[in-house]
């Protein structure tokens, strides 16, 4: 091949994605578009959201740094008591419950209205089908998957373009259980919600067991992003950050045994 048609059949695109089609970059790398504009602005709010969300959280929480099963505090015996937090990982910095409460909910309306945006295009693009709901091929895979990742080995090729079944079932665990438990055991102690619908307190098993399990929904997604973020330090910090940036995600070549591309 010419230097000039190698030069043409690097400029040619590949794979259609989202209506953007592959980009051959040299070495044998490939650009391929992941995430569309709605994803990226939808996921930089959550993150600032869930930021104000858990520091705010973390202050009202400290007004009564004890937790309970049940319908109410006994003072004595909690399930479990919260260490002191320092000021710095507080929204306001301090203790100010009233105000925490505030920023609080101002943001849960931020993340709820934002999730449902989501949500809605999720399922009318079917992307939740195509990228988030494992397949049965998927769960058959699910334990070589996990010995993948115990030794930390990480696809760079062409399975890099889609999400492995630890992540499909990680993400919709977050999308369809955690995140709607935290919302509802948020509702349920709300008084204003109480006074419409305070049913949901009943099914919580009362005001102090919503509290809990709001706590461990909060503790559960704290988990999530400690994990998520150290992989995508890991997995290439540039690579992943762009690609949330631009929407633009470069795999790598396949590599053999002696480090040639296949």
């Amino acid at each position: 091949m010419t230097d000039s048609a190698a030069d043409d059949a690097l400029s040619e695109p590949t794979e259609t994605h989202g209506g953007h089609a592959d980009r051959p970059l040299t070495g044998g790398r490939t650009d391929v578009y992941r995430h569309p504009p709605l994803v990226r602005i939808s996921h930089w709010l959550n993150v600032i959201a869930i930021t104000v969300l858990i520091m705010s959280g973390l202050n009202i929480l400290l007004a009564h740094p004890h937790l309970y099963w049940g319908l109410r505090s006994t003072f004595a015996d909690p399930w479990v008591s919260i260490p002191p937090i320092p000021n710095w990982l507080l929204i306001p910095q301090g203790r100010n419950l009233a105000e925490a409460r505030h920023w609080h909910f101002f943001f849960a309306w931020v993340f709820v209205i934002n999730g449902l945006i989501y949500l809605a295009y999720g399922f009318i693009t079917r992307r939740f089908g195509r990228r988030i709901w494992p397949t049965v091929t998927d769960l058959k895979g699910f334990w070589p998957s996990v010995v993948e990742h115990a030794r930390f080995h990480f696809p760079k090729d062409d399975e890099a373009r889609t999400y492995n079944v630890i992540q499909k079932l990680t993400y919709a665990a977050i999308i369809l259980v955690i995140l709607p438990m935290m919302l509802i055991t948020g509702l349920s102690m709300s008084p204003g919600f109480n006074a419409i619908g305070g049913v949901l307190l009943d099914i919580m098993g009362g005001r102090q067991s919503a509290r809990t399990l709001h706590f461990i929904s909060g503790g559960l997604i704290v988990g999530f992003i400690v994990v998520h973020v150290g992989l995508v330090i890991w997995t290439g910090f540039y690579n992943n950050m762009r690609a949330m940036i631009t929407g633009w995600f470069v795999i790598e070549p396949s590599e053999t045994r002696n480090g040639e591309g296949e």
